[in-house]
């Protein structure tokens, strides 16, 4: 009776507010930078791959290069994931966030300053090892510290907020191109550092190096979760704390484990290998909308101003799919929830790549998307601690969400394959290849639809001790 009369924010008191505030705040400037790479990717690649100084490089290459730089991103975010997940539940949540937030905000700054692609991907590596290690140890803390009946509303929170990060990103995507061509009108000087001019998407990395400063606020006042602390001191064996030995010993954590891992393979394949190339889609898309009169400075600052536009909206809708799917899952439970997730976010994302086609329907499409494609993200941070216990939390949801991104790191490839080798106009595939190579990837989704009648119902259950 009472979970029905209280609102689920009222049973937090002020150090639940303090932890909830600050592990969103990490996730949000996490997913900031994820987002400032996005946006950047076309233009870095244009810069760093040109044969000639003051020539773009072609289209051909950063069709080429730009999902291969996606992929090593990815493979950093696994490893650190994996490496981080064993250490927030060997050292604590608190700590290893601390360590996760320092990594990725300076490996970030350090993008702005790549001289080649080579330089740029390794940056974007290291960037990942941060990015990856502190989803699962924010999750985690968050999990452990809220009262049982808030839990699921303050996770969903948590990862609905990481679309304000998103939004963000578009809105500096937005101010720095507007710089730039202040810049190269010659109405504002340009900036230098270490003899490289800092263009646009180099500010961009810049500006990304902000989140260190929430490492200062981590250290002198967020503590370690009590029910961390109990699991240290309660006969708990070192070996066991963090133990991928101790996560597949078990048969119960070991099907949880696989089971998850599906589930993430499913939405992260969706989101990065075909969901976070709308921008180089809508590229294409807006330039056969603007005015052919257009001189290229005008039109290198209206695809800058209508991309980050683009991301407003997308991210707009994932706000509201985030935290739908924390409501939602609280009536009809964690398995419906996400079923009637992975069909939206197959048939929203299949029909946003083969319908869009003007300007004007950025508008209806883009929030659609975002929100069917990033509700999956929202069933991750509530479901995934749900399945395991202390001792392998961070551990466990490293696990499902990392590995699933190895094995996602195929889904950029993949898709520089079907664009450049099978869905060409020499093949009979007369409009842009991108539409064909992410429709057909789009059957990506129905793995997670095929696992989850493996998956444990966890609504309305105490975390596991």
């Amino acid at each position: 009776m009472n979970e029905a009369k209280t609102p689920w924010y009222r049973e937090l008191n002020r150090y639940h507010w303090f932890v909830l505030i600050v592990a969103a705040l990490g996730w949000l400037f996490d997913t900031m930078d994820q987002q400032l790479f996005t946006l950047a990717r076309v233009p870095a690649m244009k810069e760093l791959l040109a044969t000639s100084p003051g020539e773009p490089a072609s289209q051909a290459l950063v069709d080429a290069y730009g999902p291969y730089a996606t992929a090593i991103f990815l493979i950093g975010w696994a490893t650190g994931g994996l490496g981080f997940g064993v250490l927030g539940d060997r050292i604590g949540r608190a700590k290893t966030m601390l360590f996760t937030i320092l990594l990725y905000s300076l490996f970030t700054g350090l993008s702005a300053f790549s001289r080649g692609f080579w330089d740029f991907a390794f940056y974007r590596f290291l960037t990942g090892l941060g990015v990856g290690g502190e989803f699962a140890v924010g999750v985690a803390l968050v999990a452990e510290v809220m009262p049982s009946t808030a839990r699921p509303y303050a996770l969903g929170l948590l990862q609905a907020l990481s679309a304000v990060g998103n939004i963000t990103a578009a809105f500096i995507n937005i101010a720095l191109f507007r710089v730039q061509q202040m810049q190269d009108a010659g109405e504002v000087s340009h900036f230098e550092v270490f003899g490289i001019r800092l263009t646009a998407w180099r500010l961009m990395f810049v500006v990304g190096t902000l989140p260190a400063l929430l490492a200062v606020v981590i250290r002198r006042r967020l503590k370690e979760p009590e029910r961390w602390q109990a699991a240290t001191h309660e006969g708990v064996a070192a070996k066991q704390l963090g133990s991928y030995a101790e996560l597949f010993g078990d048969p119960r954590w070991r099907k949880n484990a696989l089971v998850g891992l599906c589930l993430a393979f499913s939405g992260v394949v969706g989101l990065w290998g075909i969901g976070f190339f709308s921008p180089d889609l809508i590229r294409k898309v807006f330039e056969n909308s603007f005015d052919k009169g257009l001189t290229p400075a005008e039109l290198k600052w209206k695809l800058a101003l209508w991309t980050g536009i683009n991301m407003i909206l997308q991210n707009t809708g994932a706000f509201f799919g985030m935290y739908a799917f924390s409501l939602l899952s609280h009536r009809i439970g964690r398995r419906p929830c996400f079923a009637l997730a992975f069909i939206a976010a197959m048939l929203s994302t299949a029909g946003y790549f083969w319908f869009i086609d003007d300007l004007s329907d950025i508008f209806w499409m883009s929030p659609i998307m975002g929100f069917c494609q990033l509700s999956l993200f929202g069933g991750y941070a509530i479901y995934f601690p749900e399945l395991f216990p202390t001792r392998l939390r961070s551990t466990g949801v490293s696990f499902c969400y990392n590995v699933g991104r190895f094995i996602a790191a195929i889904g950029p490839f993949t898709l520089a394959t079907l664009q450049t080798s099978v869905f060409t106009k020499e093949h009979g595939f007369e409009r842009e290849p991108m539409r064909y190579a992410c429709v057909a990837m789009c059957a990506v989704f129905l793995i997670g639809l095929a696992v989850l009648p493996f998956a444990p119902e966890t609504k309305g259950k105490p975390l596991p001790e």
